[in-house]
């Protein structure tokens, strides 16, 4: 017996090739598939059918980098600047757990789910436990265990070799893909990042981790190989892995820097909240979107961003780049909601996500339109780049089951999750008192 649901009296943003968007219409799902989008007005049988009028259903959103388990130190380094906030938060994580981190993640997950995200790429630490809340939570995800090669005292949880048989054990996940996860080309060695690459080689993985976050970055990767950062991964064949290499922020490139990552195709995650509450000094992304840079969107962690709020994401991508091209033109129409949505999805290896149709998963999410900040509709595509909040999501759907309806989480225990995260969360920085490693220019 197939699993059916249909949907009804809604608008829908389809983010197709052509913008559609659809006025009171229907759809039906099947065991997790889109298989018939319709006029309600020709809905000739309403038994069983959900009536979603004033909601409009959009594709669900990807966070395409985060630290989901940050949320323990929201609040805890504040008002620092970039290098002082890393090492702070260095010394809080010398105190966490594996269970700290299954109740961080967890919590994490809820507010993603309440905010309309369906998917993540998360990068952290004992990332067994995380796997086990996207099992628990029905989400989507890519996880990576981060590791530095720094030596033992600076790894959290395992090294690089022990992570093999956890990313083996997840191999035919159908929702988890994983990466391998070398910190940084500023912190990690150059032999250890050949080391990641090679494992990559070896399981038919791509790499995740941070690249080109500041100039003095840029400044210190000249000095030590004579080449920028991009550079200098590209030469060493982190963009020449069997799958997509994802090379968080990447913010301060050259010519030759988008060249190489628009001709090997490398994922760019932009997280601007983050740099913006650091005072991390960014370009605009004009001359990464001339040089058809796949560029989407995440929260980074909550530790810096402060919540995981992609509509947030959304919203502050679009000001900070108008004012920063001194163009009010650039990232215009759907743009932003096709990179939260389609081209995030490439870091977590969702296949036909980022459009309402038929054949597509059934990974979406309702955003109650009756309330006074998304009124008037002129522009519903702009209304919800503009004036959408995560808190105006009524419910979430992947792959056809209901994560939340009406508001409520249907596969997490939100009271309990509330509950031991804080407790757990206080505990973690009275413990955390070691610094685990340095930041070197």
């Amino acid at each position: 017996m197939s699993n059916k649901t249909l949907l009804t009296n809604l608008d829908i943003v389809t983010l197709d090739k052509n913008e559609t968007i659809q006025q009171n219409a229907s759809i039906m799902i099947e065991d997790g598939l889109i298989t018939k989008i319709f006029d309600s007005n020709n809905l000739e049988n309403k038994k069983n059918s959900i009536d979603c009028t004033g909601k409009i259903a959009m594709p669900g959103l990807v966070n395409a980098h985060c630290h989901s388990p940050m949320n323990m130190v929201r609040g805890w380094a504040e008002d620092l600047p970039f290098v002082e906030w890393l090492e702070a938060i260095w010394v809080a994580e010398s105190g966490i757990t594996p269970d700290d981190v299954y109740w961080a993640a967890s919590l994490a997950a809820a507010e993603m789910i309440k905010s309309g995200t369906i998917a993540y790429n998360d990068k952290y630490f004992y990332m067994n436990k995380i796997a086990d809340v996207v099992k628990e939570s029905g989400m989507k995800a890519a996880l990576t265990w981060t590791v530095f090669g720094m030596g033992e005292n600076t790894e959290v949880g395992e090294g690089l070799h022990e992570t093999i048989d956890w990313i083996k054990s997840l191999e035919d996940h159908p929702n988890i893909k994983t990466y391998i996860g070398p910190h940084s080309p500023y912190l990690c060695p150059e032999n250890f990042i050949r080391q990641c690459i090679n494992i990559a080689l070896e399981l038919k993985k791509g790499l995740h981790l941070h690249v080109a976050e500041t100039q003095e970055q840029v400044h210190q990767s000249i000095e030590r190989y004579n080449l920028r950062p991009v550079q200098h991964l590209d030469s060493l064949g982190a963009f020449d892995l069997p799958d997509s290499t994802v090379a968080a922020h990447t913010l301060h490139v050259d010519q030759r820097d988008l060249q190489i990552l628009a001709q090997k195709n490398v994922l760019i995650p932009h997280c601007p909240i983050t740099y913006m509450k650091l005072a991390m000094p960014f370009p605009s992304l004009q001359k990464s979107l001339d040089a058809d840079i796949q560029i989407c969107l995440g929260t980074d962690g909550p530790g810096s961003n402060s919540d995981m709020d992609m509509f947030a994401v959304i919203r502050q991508t679009a000001l900070v780049h108008k004012h920063l091209s001194n163009d009010p033109t650039i990232l215009s129409g759907d743009t932003l909601l096709r990179m939260a949505t389609k081209t995030g999805s490439k870091t977590i290896g969702m296949q036909n996500h980022g459009t309402i149709k038929v054949g597509a998963p059934a990974d979406l999410i309702l955003i109650n339109m009756d309330a006074p900040h998304l009124k008037p509709t002129h522009n519903l595509v702009a209304n919800i780049i503009n004036c959408v909040k995560g808190s105006d999501v009524s419910d979430t759907m992947v792959n056809g089951k209901w994560l939340m309806r009406n508001r409520v989480l249907q596969t997490l225990d939100e009271e309990k999750i509330l509950y031991e995260a804080n407790k757990r969360s206080l505990n973690v920085v009275n413990r955390g008192k070691k610094q685990l490693r340095h930041y070197t220019h």
